[in-house]
């Protein structure tokens, strides 16, 4: 699931309700006491089930970023939906499960439901868009849901469907079930055992690692990687996942992933972005295999979970034999049509036989009847077997999620039936009889869902399910039975009527099994301990265990504890104009107490004279006060009464912001009061105290002076010679006057005039006056910033972009220093210098898209944004993200240039169809595909002088032609016009001849693959002539063509020709470029390269490959 946290604590992962930062939810504090049991928190006893539909008329229109429906009630509590018809900061749109009036529940209420969400498709309720999770509703959590639930794009294409005459539907089916204490339960208490947290969509990876980490033998592995005390976790993946291990070992409480995925190089958006279970486990298990070599535990993969079968193909009728060894680590079962994994693997090693048309072509011996299939070799200790629930749906083109019910058992026996699964070679002395060690499920559909685990960590009767932080003890029944799928019975509301139970899809249902070999069982489930783990991660652990103790306990002790946090004259001059320019201190960096509430403030008056040797008479506290500027300015000294209080009374008496810090400004008086208002309760309204920063146009620098007390009826021009001597200029310098009034959204900067009165000048305590040497006209042009108001303005529109080469998008080349306000020019001239080019504008800019952490598809066009504030804003619905990351390119024309023309990417493929060279072409937006051809031309070598040639666009292995040219397609092919299609005969046809494999896997369906070409059928010319101009066109050795059938096929139905079937008389006459419904096909092995783990089964355009960077 993929959703988003109103705030985030330091140390915490993220949960999930939909608050956004932007817009918080009251926050009510309520008295700790006894929970009473009420109507709200009550647990129910039997599943209550209802459903509701939601109708949204005119949904185009409706302006509000959150919008509910009205309530509805299931299981005796009242619901609603919650839907952000824009998204909830993302290009998705968001829909929740929301608790109707949650604020006005009894203290410690909570309810729990399984429940799913669909945005309902009105052409086809098949295609309709179903979400399904669980959740334990209360306080904390009011609403969940799915923040991407279905793009933005698809809900409001009117031509999808989901959309219709301005009307979407959106239904809820809610399950309410048990209520379970939530916050109150302690996983390690109740089962020894402690939860992984979940960073917004990782649940699929906590159920892999806990089911890993369950493997001792692997854990211990683990441990003895070889790591150093210099590593840092977030860069190194043997010492996070050593460090996680150690966690879930001998933590109480829910152990975090973020080192963990930090070191696989992932990013935030990485960890919001649901990807496949059985990728992620063998991508991983790969990248260990590889980080293990060379060391102690290399092999330690191969050992627990690498297997070996044979593939054969054996012929009937002579003595010959083919056969394949091949290893694996995990096995892909069938569940579509198979009622258990007995007859997964029955389907498994199956016997197909190769006789007719589809005869096997043996060395020596030609075509004969054959035998094909799969047979074991070996089985490794630990057999994962992955659950294929997630099928391509050819007639409806989309994926599809196999629910049917598909039965597992404790123990699987390998050698039934007298070892039917093994091949001849298999040793028969390895008793193949396994017993299952986990049971990994997903909830939900084929867009999305949740994950768990059901582990046996010992292989014991005892199950315990690992749901995210959650650990439970569970029954037999339900990690088995209630884990196979199918359809499941609500009990009858009134059984004495004869009315029909409802039943409904489950859902929920094992997704990849575990296994563990009986007679490895000691070796692998051994025991691991301390003295397994290195001494520096223990070390290393152990301290940043202690320190999360001490923060646990101030944390638990906070309520008897004020914070004071007291900013001095020292703390001002070491960071203005280094750390901070605008206001006077961050908070966060000045010395802070923590004091117990009931301790006098005279005491901490004590306290301090003891740290810093300041006498407590001479100590004079000043309060801090927000503006309605946002700004934050010391306010007016603590009187006489307020130091005679407490320290927690006077944080209650003048902290307004209900927190557990008191700022304070700490003004040291000096020894004798000669200098006027020193007494230490005494100032008089008259008296103003004003804080100084000077200003250096020369250096560009900014820095704290000091303050002084002024009157109110005073002028400026009165303290000018105590300026010029803090200064340290000369004492008639003639120097300009500026107060810094506030910096947001932008800085204002007034000059103040010298002659006035500061009362006149709306002048008081706290303000601060920033002051230069007067700058005359004729020095101006000098300085880049000439005063402090275009000093400041700079200051606050500064930014350190980092660049990034577009073709290396994730390393930084360089970075810059820019204002928010530079014009496009500016920053390509800064670009072209750092990276010496001599002409700006070949530089063309990418902007970064925030959410996705990956430049946007298309480039910034040439002076086509103003300001680099607008090239840096990821617009998005509702609010504005700021990135500081751009992306570059240096051109070999220049940018404007280059938009006037269409920029042609074109594959040259030689009469093989092979692919010869890839030419990059340039032409007027205006021209046509001849022109296209005139220029491919002069950058290539043909075969003659005057060959004629022709561009076409392949798109998934098939031919379209071009009527128009431009920059979306997909292929472009350039080829020579054979001759024989110069001078077609009347009865002549040009077809088009695709290379097609029938996959067993999915119904045998046809895919193309290759490259597809055109070929001229002869009047009444027969399937022997064209193989043998295929053939030799191809140039496919007799060996491999012997195996090739060919077909007429027609909407992805193949009819299979025989020799002397004439061939051209399947085809008529028709446009021989556009998208046919038939063609001539090549059927055979593909032998082209494959992509690592082709197999997967993705299920939802919110996933991408997994990948581990590091």
């Amino acid at each position: 699931m993929t959703m988003v946290s109103s705030r985030l604590d330091e140390d915490e992962d993220m949960l999930v309700p939909p608050t956004d930062a932007n817009e918080p939810e009251p926050m009510q504090v309520l008295d700790q006491g006894e929970g009473v049991p009420t109507a709200e928190s009550e647990p129910v006893d039997d599943p209550s089930f209802g459903k509701f539909t939601w109708r949204i008329d005119n949904f185009s229109k409706i302006y509000q970023r959150k919008y509910y429906s009205e309530a509805f009630t299931v299981g005796g509590y009242k619901w609603r939906i919650l839907l952000f018809p824009k998204g909830n900061n993302v290009d998705y749109l968001s829909i929740y499960l929301d608790v109707v009036d949650a604020h006005t529940l009894s203290y410690g209420w909570t309810r729990y439901a399984h429940f799913s969400l669909t945005i309902v498709n009105q052409y086809d309720p098949k295609l309709s868009v179903r979400k399904d999770t669980q959740h334990q509703f209360n306080a904390r959590e009011n609403d969940w849901g799915f923040t991407s639930f279905m793009a933005l794009r698809d809900a409001y294409d009117e031509n999808k469907g989901f959309l219709v005459n301005d009307t979407l539907v959106v239904e809820a089916d809610v399950n309410v079930r048990k209520s379970l204490d939530y916050w109150a339960y302690d996983s390690k208490q109740e089962t020894g055992f402690v939860g992984l947290k979940n960073q917004g969509a990782t649940c699929y990876m906590n159920s892999l690692l806990q089911t890993l980490y369950h493997i001792p033998y692997f854990r211990k592995a683990v441990y003895h990687m070889p790591t150093t005390q210099n590593d840092i976790p977030s860069n190194s993946i043997p010492l996070a996942l050593q460090s996680l291990f150690y966690k879930i070992q001998y933590n109480d409480t829910s152990v975090s992933t973020k080192d963990l995925t930090k070191s696989f190089g992932w990013d935030t958006y990485d960890s919001f972005m649901q990807h496949d279970v059985q990728e992620l486990n063998r991508v991983l298990c790969e990248k260990l295999e590889d980080k293990m070599k060379g060391t102690a535990v290399e092999g330690t993969i191969q050992l627990l979970f690498e297997g070996h079968h044979m593939n054969y193909i054996e012929c009937i009728n002579v003595d010959y034999k083919s056969t394949r060894k091949e290893s694996f680590y995990d096995l892909q079962l069938d569940v579509k049509g198979c009622k258990d994994v007995y007859e997964s693997f029955d389907k498994y090693v199956e016997v197909e036989k190769l006789e007719g048309d589809n005869k096997y072509h043996a060395e020596q011996y030609g075509l004969q009847d054959a035998r094909k299939g799969v047979l074991f070799i070996d089985f490794p200790p630990v057999l994962q077997l992955q659950l294929k629930r997630f099928e391509y749906d050819f007639t409806r083109d989309v994926m599809v999620k196999i629910n049917d019910r598909y039965e597992f058992p404790l123990q699987l026996d390998l050698d039934r039936e007298n070892g039917k699964y093994l091949s001849p070679d298999a040793d028969r002395s390895v008793r193949n009889l396994y017993t299952l060690h986990s049971v990994l499920v997903h909830s939900g559909g084929v867009h999305g869902g949740h994950y768990y685990a059901f582990i046996r960590p010992t292989l014991s009767d005892q199950w315990y399910k690992f749901d995210d932080e959650r650990v439970t003890k569970e029954k037999l029944k339900t990690a088995l039975e209630e884990q196979y799928g199918g359809e499941e019975e609500l009990p009858q509301t009134n059984p004495g009527f004869n009315n029909t139970p409802f039943k409904f899809t489950k859902y929920s249902n094992a997704y990849m099994l575990v296994y563990v070999r009986e007679s490895d069982k000691d070796k692998f489930f051994c025991n691991v301990d301390e003295r397994d783990i290195a001494e520096h991660l223990r070390t290393r652990l152990k301290k940043e265990q202690e320190e999360k103790e001490r923060k646990r306990k101030e944390k638990a002790e906070a309520h008897l504890y004020t914070i004071i946090k007291v900013a001095r004259d020292e703390d001002l001059e070491k960071q203005i104009g280094k750390e901070i320019f605008f206001d006077l201190v961050d908070h966060d960096k000045v010395q802070n107490f923590r004091i117990q509430k009931q301790t006098s403030f005279l005491q901490f008056k004590e306290e301090v004279e003891k740290l810093w040797g300041i006498p407590t008479q001479r100590q004079r506290y000043w309060l801090w006060a927000k503006r309605q500027n946002q700004t934050f300015r010391p306010n007016r000294p603590l009187t006489e009464t307020e130091e005679q209080s407490t320290v927690g009374f006077l944080k209650e008496v003048v902290n307004k912001a209900n927190n557990a810090e008191l700022k304070l400004f700490l003004e040291v008086l000096p020894e004798h009061d000669s200098r006027g208002v020193y007494s230490l309760y005494e100032k008089t309204k008259d008296d103003i105290l004003l804080f100084f920063k000077l200003y250096d146009p020369e250096k560009e620098e900014l820095r704290y002076v000091g303050r002084t007390f002024v009157k109110a009826n005073g002028k400026p021009i009165d303290v000018l010679e105590k300026l010029n001597a803090l200064a340290g200029f000369e004492q008639n310098d003639d120097i300009q006057l500026f107060e810094e009034i506030k910096f947001d959204p932008a800085v204002m900067c007034d000059s103040v005039k010298k002659g006035i009165t500061f009362r006149a000048s709306q002048l008081e305590d706290g303000d601060i006056i920033c002051f230069q040497k007067a700058v005359t006209r004729e020095n101006l042009h000098q300085y880049r910033y000439p005063d402090v108001p275009s000093f400041l303005d700079y200051v606050n529109n500064r930014l350190v972009v980092h660049f990034r080469r577009l073709d290396k998008p994730k390393e930084d080349e360089f970075t810059l220093e820019l204002s928010k306000q530079h014009l496009y020019d500016d920053v390509t001239e800064r670009i072209a210098q750092k990276v010496g080019v001599d002409d700006p504008s070949k530089i063309r800019l990418t902007a970064h898209n925030s959410y996705a952490q990956q430049p946007k598809p298309q480039p910034i066009k040439y002076r086509g944004v103003d300001r680099l504030v607008d090239m840096l804003t990821h617009y998005n619905q509702m609010s504005d993200q700021i990135s500081d990351i751009l992306y570059f390119e240096v051109l070999d024309i220049p940018l404007p240039e280059l938009q006037g023309l269409k920029t042609l990417k074109i594959s040259f493929h030689n009469q093989k169809t092979e692919e010869v060279a890839v030419h990059n072409i340039r032409l007027p937006k205006q021209s046509v595909v001849g022109d296209v051809i005139t220029e491919l031309k002069k950058k290539m070598e043909l075969s003659n002088p005057n060959t004629e040639l022709r561009i076409l666009e392949v798109f998934y292995h098939k031919i379209y032609k071009i009527e128009n040219i431009n920059d979306q397609y997909w292929t472009l092919r350039a080829e020579e016009i054979p001759d024989e299609e110069k001078d077609l005969g009347p009865q002549d046809r040009l077809i088009h001849v695709y290379h097609f494999m029938r996959d067993p896997t999915q119904n045998q369906m046809v895919q193309n693959f290759g490259e597809p070409f055109l070929l001229v059928l002869k009047e009444d010319e027969k399937l022997a002539s064209v193989r043998e101009r295929i053939q030799k066109k191809l140039e496919i050795p007799d060996e491999e063509f012997s195996k090739w059938k060919f077909a007429f096929v027609s909407l992805s139905r193949p009819e299979y020709f025989s020799d002397n079937d004439v061939v051209g008389s399947r085809f008529q006459r028709k446009e021989t470029h556009g998208a046919w419904e038939y063609y001539l096909g090549l059927e055979h092995v593909d032998n082209t390269p494959r992509k690592a783990h082709q197999t997967n089964q993705s299920r939802h355009g919110l996933e991408k490959a997994v990948k581990i960077y590091n």
